[in-house]
């Protein structure tokens, strides 16, 4: 996107929020010339205008190699009154608008659209309460994507084992993604191997959501990651963003996404990534199909690849939490009695959640370090999150004792007294599958003393 396609400053934020569907290559979320007449300004003015492209300041043009242009609005009925350009946006310190530099710079970086382009605070506070309106006339909420481990798994090529060099005569063409699973992607020194039913999920959720991809890794491999998913750009656009993109390091954050909080979901695997917004986020069970993934996360067993298996497709990760996105879509347009632009996606994803251990009530055995405050294990929240209630003492009210031994004391009660007695990962698999699971899947053996 040159800065010749870039709008001049107005007095509504239409003109900006154009540059930046094109930029983003929304193709999905654009309604019709007829839709769009219904998101007018908020003060309703209507002023006759009229747009003439005139070249822009040459330090501009010269910056990205091309004469830039921008839009000038003027009024049809008077000369208009000089206007202080507020600096809405800026490349490489230069406004986007009047082309003058800008030497503070607040706001976001939005590197992903355009490299080095800036938006101030005011003009995204802007362009998301107009595109927020347009998503919700057309019944879509936002998506952002991770990808390592929830879309997909990647190794380099100098990481697999002598069990995984099969998968060499097994990879699919590059020149034909669309119905591929399995890629060697030289210019990355990587195999790549995307997660079963991933396609049918970027479908069917792209009828839901506009969506994001937001990865850790490194711009160049999420952009070759995003050629696998999604070769014709239908799904994602530039909607495309990496580490180099963001505003804090190791964290990911929703204020370079130009979607409202409140009406955005996140699906990752890893939760400590997005401290500030977990009541937004769907942890994801991760997905470990070469060696070297189960290696980085201490599992010392052989991977999906070497057993020459995979994850089940109709009853896999993808697969189960498109069914929940589809019940979250649902609640939020169809079942809640709020204003439509008062609605929280956040409620209606705790709603749900609360519903999995409804009606349980868990002690827990020999889970937590002897010292730990109980209240602040992550089992505990994860249980309470899920609506159980969770107690430290035994009575006749309790459902369910979660422990690692069968021989504590505690465990024995619940036998005798015809309770559940489930492992840990019993609560964990619920939380994964949004279902609560059934306890004999879980048993609990009797440490060796």
């Amino acid at each position: 996107m040159s800065l010749a396609e870039s709008p001049v400053h107005s007095s509504s934020s239409d003109d900006f929020t154009g540059f930046l569907e094109r930029a983003l290559g929304s193709g999905s979320s654009h309604s019709s010339p007829d839709e769009e007449a219904d998101y007018e300004s908020d003060d309703g003015s209507e002023r006759s205008t009229k747009r003439r492209k005139v070249e822009n300041l040459g330090s501009i043009g010269k910056t990205h190699g091309s004469t830039s242009q921008v839009f000038v609005e003027e009024n049809s009925e008077a000369s208009p009154k000089k206007v202080i350009c507020t600096h809405p946006g800026s490349v490489k310190d230069l406004c986007i608008v009047c082309g003058q530099r800008v030497d503070e710079k607040s706001g976001v970086p939005l590197g992903y659209i355009h490299k080095d382009f800036w938006l101030n605070n005011d003009e995204i506070d802007r362009v998301r309460s107009t595109d927020i309106k347009k998503s919700l006339h057309l019944k879509k909420l936002y998506l952002v994507l991770d990808l390592d481990h929830t879309l997909l798994n990647s190794t380099h090529l100098n990481h697999m084992t002598a069990e995984e060099e099969y998968l060499h005569s097994q990879t699919d063409s590059l020149q034909d993604v669309s119905n591929g699973s399995l890629f060697r992607v030289d210019v990355m020194h990587m195999m790549t191997k995307l997660r079963p039913f991933v396609r049918k999920f970027l479908k069917e959720a792209s009828e839901m959501f506009e969506m994001y991809i937001y990865t850790m890794g490194e711009r160049a491999y999420a952009l070759e990651m995003a050629k696998l998913l999604d070769p014709r750009k239908e799904y994602f656009g530039d909607r495309v963003i990496s580490r180099d993109d963001g505003t804090q390091k190791h964290q990911k954050g929703l204020d370079v996404v130009l979607g409202h909080e409140s009406a955005a979901l996140i699906l990752d695997d890893t939760e400590n990534a997005w401290t500030k917004h977990k009541d937004n986020l769907i942890l994801m069970e991760r997905y470990h199909f070469f060696r070297s993934s189960c290696h980085q996360f201490g599992f010392h067993c052989k991977s999906l690849s070497e057993l020459k298996s995979d994850e089940s497709e109709p009853e896999g990760a993808l697969a189960t939490v498109l069914e929940v996105l589809k019940r979250i879509h649902n609640m939020f347009f169809y079942e809640s009695k709020d204003n439509l632009i008062d609605r929280d996606v956040r409620q209606v994803l705790k709603t749900l959640r609360k519903e999995i251990l409804k009606g349980c009530k868990i002690v827990f055995s020999r889970v937590f370090p002897s010292k730990f405050q109980a209240e602040n294990h992550q089992l505990w929240k994860m249980a309470e999150q899920l609506g159980a209630t969770c107690s430290t003492e035994l009575d006749p009210s309790v459902t369910h004792v979660v422990s690692t031994d069968a021989g504590t004391e505690k465990s024995r009660w619940a036998v005798k007294e015809k309770k559940f007695l489930v492992h840990p990962q019993w609560i964990e698999a619920s939380n994964y599958m949004w279902l609560k699971q059934a306890e004999d899947k879980f048993p609990v053996k009797q440490t060796k003393t």
